[in-house]
């Protein structure tokens, strides 16, 4: 790519962000702040902080936020740390099956933890059978569907800290360890003292990811009827998105507070990487474990990836089953459901939709990545820092206020109002999904420039080969790996994106996939076994698309899930 191409990518990549990413956000505090006469006011905002519902949100979500995160660090943490520094029965396999929940969004696994924690549920029955509990059944998600709502977001999210745990642990280099060993330094200390310090970089860059995610999740809390939430509030007044000057300033707190955590670990986590953080000189010798330490780390490991697999358990055997009430199996099996998840009139138009949207969407991330990552990385311009940070920028915005601030910028009478998606949402969602996952993209290629670095390059172009040639038979294919695990991943997770789908898809013959889940699941009858069902063929799908891009990525792909 010539000097000149890498200004006008430039200024095009600065331009869709700025329509589509920084307009939007631009329309949802004006609507917050700014009266019908377009005078700056405050008053908004202190009625929503003097309103006990909206504080009461706003509270629950940071509760939710901050619960998931511990909960994620307690699980991920030693596992990370006994991945990395020893050797155990079946720690191979393990390492492997404790990935396993991210193939199932939390949206869907709340189908499965309904059903393990109802009234007439798994446990309960368990409960009877035992002996433990008789009269009639506890009311599990009665009592606190707070708690409902942490465990199953925590069990999704804890292998994007774990990845970025291992990670860290690799880049210590254990001759620190030593050497504290060596002058007398205990386990604990050289663990509290060493260890955790060095690992904080890793650490801030995971839970920034875990605390933005659950702050604004909607889909969870919305199957766990849990809606005494700020994303649920802010859903609740789509229909209201032209009249009410509160949901805006609701929008702009929560993105405030995403935009916050953002930077607070990015600062930290920059802080404490270039003051203690170092890259490992050797790697580190992995202990081999015996006896009951060894059984223990095996347990410990086989424990954490049994917990984390009862939702999809229990939504693999909801869409094998014909009834399942008060017992621990279902009473009657049956396949029917997959054939009809297939068959139904809201399931397959939204299948097709799904793959549509996410492949233009890819598409999109390609050539915006491509772009973005070469001039991040090869071309001297100025502004490339800038533009480093205005792709990276989406990781710190939740789909909630992109879906909100699109839903804004389309009203009657604004600029953007023929891509009204209450008409037809295609236009938006797939802008929504590519702006949403273009940070894995770039990510992943900007790695994959720095290894191959400039030289082969250089002799193409000394060998009179113009920038196109070089671009198609030398870089493209040096980074190819890396081209495909990012669009991988970003066609995976666009295909099963919730905030976004929920709330911009408003007619059925445009729902997703996400949204026809949503919407059988509230149907009465086989609503939900449906729903289980297409969630089990869609926990297929991303499983495949994340095997791949691991082995295209390798452990590199934890860097993909960092603030």
């Amino acid at each position: 790519m010539s000097g000149r191409g890498a200004v006008f990518a430039f200024a095009v990549i600065v331009l869709i962000l700025g329509s589509f990413f920084l307009y939007p956000l631009y329309k949802t505090v004006r609507g917050g702040f700014f009266d019908d006469d377009g005078h700056f006011t405050l008053e908004f905002l202190k009625e929503v902080f003097r309103n006990p519902i909206y504080l009461e949100g706003l509270w629950n979500s940071f509760r939710l936020a901050v619960a998931t995160t511990l909960v994620v660090l307690c699980l991920s943490v030693p596992l990370a740390f006994l991945s990395s520094r020893f050797l155990f029965p079946g720690k191979s396999w393990l390492a492997g099956i404790v990935l396993v929940p991210m193939i199932l969004p939390p949206f869907v696994g709340a189908i499965g933890l309904r059903q393990f924690w109802g009234q007439m549920g798994v446990l309960n029955a368990i409960l009877f059978r035992l002996g433990i509990c008789s009269g009639r059944p506890i009311d599990w998600l009665g009592i606190n569907q707070f708690w409902g709502v942490v465990i199953a977001q925590a069990l999704h999210l804890y292998p994007v800290m774990y990845l970025n745990a291992t990670a860290a642990l690799s880049n210590i280099d254990p001759a620190m360890d030593e050497a504290a060993r060596n002058l007398g330094a205990g386990r604990l200390r050289r663990l509290f003292g060493i260890m955790l310090p060095l690992m904080m970089p890793g650490l801030f860059a995971g839970g920034t990811i875990v605390f933005i995610w659950a702050f604004t999740e909607l889909g969870t809390p919305l199957m766990f009827d849990f809606n005494r939430v700020s994303s649920v509030q802010v859903f609740s007044a789509i229909k209201e998105v032209g009249d009410n000057p509160f949901a805006y300033v609701l929008v702009v707190v929560i993105m405030f507070s995403s935009v916050c955590a953002f930077l607070f670990g990015k600062f930290i986590a920059g802080r404490h990487s270039q003051v203690v953080a170092t890259k490992a000189a050797r790697a580190s010798q992995e202990k081999r474990l015996v006896g009951s330490r060894a059984w223990m780390a095996t347990l410990l490991f086989a424990g954490v990836s049994l917990l984390a697999l009862i939702p999809h358990t229990c939504v693999v055997l909801m869409s094998l089953s014909r009834d399942w009430y008060s017992s621990i199996l279902p009473s009657q099996w049956t396949t029917e459901h997959y054939r009809a998840a297939l068959g139904h009139a809201m399931t397959v138009p939204s299948i097709g939709n799904s793959l549509r949207y996410a492949s233009l969407a890819t598409l999109l991330d390609v050539f915006l990545g491509l772009a973005a990552a070469w001039i991040i990385v090869r071309s001297k311009i100025r502004g490339r820092a800038l533009l480093d940070a205005l792709v990276m920028a989406p990781l710190a915005v939740p789909g909630l206020v992109l879906a909100f601030g699109y839903m804004a910028m389309s009203q009657p009478g604004e600029f953007f109002s023929i891509l009204d998606p209450t008409e037809n949402p295609t236009v938006l969602l797939v802008i929504a999904y590519s702006i949403r996952r273009l940070p894995y993209m770039v990510r992943a290629l900007v790695a994959g420039l720095q290894q191959t670095g400039v030289v082969f390059e250089e002799a193409a172009r000394n060998l009179g080969a113009g920038s196109l040639r070089v671009w198609r038979k030398i870089t493209l294919p040096l980074i190819a790996a890396n081209l495909v695990a990012g669009g991988i991943l970003a066609f995976c997770f666009a295909m099963l994106e919730v905030s976004d789908s929920l709330m911009l898809a408003q007619k059925q013959e445009y729902f997703p996939i996400t949204k026809a889940i949503y919407e059988l699941f509230q149907l009465l009858g086989e609503g939900r076994y449906l729903a289980a069902a297409l969630g089990a063929w869609s926990m297929v799908f991303l499983a495949v698309g994340l095997l791949l891009a691991g082995r295209l990525l390798g452990k590199k792909m934890g860097a993909l899930f960092r603030a």
